[in-house]
């Protein structure tokens, strides 16, 4: 049954919305309408961070394979674990939404000022030595990999966790407003704060079975070396190689072999900002103009999501791109950023951890 709850969702998330206009929950047909339902019964309400990829609708179905099966679903690492990598990734990704959402979660699980510690970015005074160790570690292993704090079976939640938010961040940056909660302050936005948390907390409570709501919706497909990480757990494996396959498929559908070459080099440069505009230019400078609007947001995308503006988009669009088009655009380059960022994470890992 839909709960009272799921239905106001539904309405609120409709003003989050920028760029494109996801499917109604009310039209929704065919895949989309099965993932929305399926979204809904296990996650308790069909978040904007989802529902943003319906224009798409198999990249839809990849990018709530891949939530359910890292997140949603109970495995060998506690959800308060990867709700803390979550908020510090998000934080991290200047991502101000999924930050929020990730880190009232948190304050739903754990009692006392781990929660706003890890939200601000102080995890120096994280007291619980489990969530310092692993915020820090997915905050800064990506550019240093060092010996990973947990044993190789709790990689492909832990470092799918990273993979999942250094996703839906780049994504939530270029289509979701600032902040889930609504625009109050003081005492009001801790009332509100203190709300979602007993709601996140309830959400985040509910155990579906890993695999039965995900492995039909998206062909199978072989797993890429680049996600090995994620071998030791069957159902996270396939859902990771399905979704991958699917967003590579988008991607080889907007984007020249040149652009997704171009974007793959620029992840390769640590430190480089895609926003510093001598060098996007550069980079853009050697293609055939009308290839150049879809490659600077695919750059964006991938290195500085946080800088997309209303002309990048609207080059993309003046180019006879539609809503599809964007989805897919963005979806590949967050993803290959994302795969790029989560094989350095994991090459710490000696299974030495714990």
């Amino acid at each position: 049954m839909t709960t009272l709850f799921a239905r106001a969702t539904r309405r609120a998330g409709r003003s989050h919305f920028r760029y494109v206009r996801p499917v109604p929950f009310a039209s929704a047909t065919g895949l989309v309408g099965t993932v929305y339902r399926r979204i809904e019964a296990e996650f308790g309400m069909l978040a904007p961070p989802l529902a943003l990829h319906s224009p798409a609708p198999s990249v839809l179905a990849a990018s709530w394979s891949i939530l359910r099966e890292v997140l949603v679903v109970p495995g060998v690492v506690a959800r308060a674990d990867k709700e803390a990598v979550a908020a510090a990734v998000s934080l991290a990704n200047n991502c101000p939404y999924c930050a929020e959402v990730h880190s009232t979660t948190l304050r739903g699980l754990v009692r006392g000022r781990d929660p706003e510690a890890i939200a601000a970015g102080r995890l120096e005074q994280v007291a619980d030595p489990r969530l310092r160790t692993l915020a820090g570690w997915a905050v800064t292993s990506a550019e240093a990999p060092g010996p990973a704090p947990f044993l190789r079976a709790q990689a492909p939640e832990l470092v799918g966790t990273v993979l999942t938010f250094q996703y839906i961040n780049r994504m939530v940056n270029v289509f979701l407003q600032e902040s889930p909660l609504p625009p109050v302050h003081g005492i009001a936005r801790d009332v509100v704060r203190r709300g979602a948390a007993r709601v996140m907390r309830r959400l985040a409570s509910s155990a579906p079975l890993p695999g039965l709501d995900t492995d039909d919706l998206l062909p199978a497909a072989q797993l890429p070396d680049d996600l090995r990480w994620a071998e030791s757990s069957p159902t996270i494996a396939s859902a990771l190689a399905r979704a991958a396959n699917a967003i590579d498929e988008a991607g080889e559908r907007r984007l020249t072999t040149a652009a997704r070459d171009m974007v793959r080099a620029a992840l390769r440069e640590p430190g480089r900002d895609a926003g510093t505009a001598p060098w996007l230019q550069e980079r853009l400078d050697a293609l055939p103009a009308r290839d150049r609007p879809a490659t600077r947001l695919a750059l964006l995308t991938a290195v500085s999501s946080f800088r997309i503006t209303d002309p990048v988009v609207a080059g993309v669009r003046a180019t006879g791109a539609d809503d599809a088009a964007l989805i897919e655009i963005t979806s590949w380059a967050s993803l290959t950023a994302a795969r790029h960022i989560a094989a350095r994470q994991d090459m710490g890992n000696d299974d030495h951890g714990g």
